[in-house]
């Protein structure tokens, strides 16, 4: 099952991710995760990267898609797929679709969590508490000012998707403000499982 799920940040697309992949046993693919371990390994993509990130703004297309083409043709992602985080623009869900056609695939399903923008940024600092609570290190986009700056780019570039899939009869919904819990239950019912 090839999932992208769709959502501004704090959605809890990362949360259900984490429960989807228990229950149908594929891979979650998170560019941000995958980004963040190339900024680690200090790789010349994962500089260049960093210093997008650190802004609050979004990586280019094709370094994205070059990560997300390599990662696909993992054993662990042959069966299947969670993209998070993935596609941010039409452009990037065109040239996915391209090579998934390419590779003779297709999405089987495209979930948007529907938020609350106005709570996002409370859902934010109340993620950053819970880290630094547990003596983790706060990721530098749950700053609420980076954080604005995501949620803005989301908007004018992200958003966009909802329509895109929408017309392609693609797009399902999710309430992403119900309990966590609730979220999960309406997750499967739409995938079935």
């Amino acid at each position: 099952m090839r999932i992208i799920l769709l959502g501004p940040p704090g959605a809890g697309k990362g949360t259900q991710a984490v429960r989807m992949v228990e229950r149908l046993g594929i891979p979650q693919l998170s560019t941000g995760d995958m980004l963040r371990a190339a900024v680690a390994a200090g790789t010349p993509v994962g500089l260049k990267a960093k210093e997008i990130m650190d802004r609050g703004d979004l990586v280019s297309d094709d370094v994205v898609v070059g990560i997300i083409a390599e990662r696909i043709e993992e054993p662990d992602a042959k069966s299947g797929f969670i993209l998070d985080g993935f596609p941010r623009t039409v452009a990037q869900a065109e040239a996915f679709e391209a090579m998934l056609a390419k590779k003779g695939l297709k999405l089987d399903a495209v979930l948007e969590f529907k938020v609350n923008e106005g709570e996002l940024v409370e859902r934010i600092i109340k993620r950053a508490k819970e880290t630094e609570a547990r003596g983790e290190p706060v990721r530098r986009d749950d700053n609420p000012d980076v954080f604005r700056t995501r949620l803005e780019a989301y908007r004018n570039q992200t958003a966009p998707l909802s329509a895109y899939y929408g017309t392609k009869g693609q797009l399902k919904t999710v309430d992403g403000m119900r309990p966590i819990d609730e979220v999960t239950e309406a997750v499967k019912g739409i995938l079935g499982r």
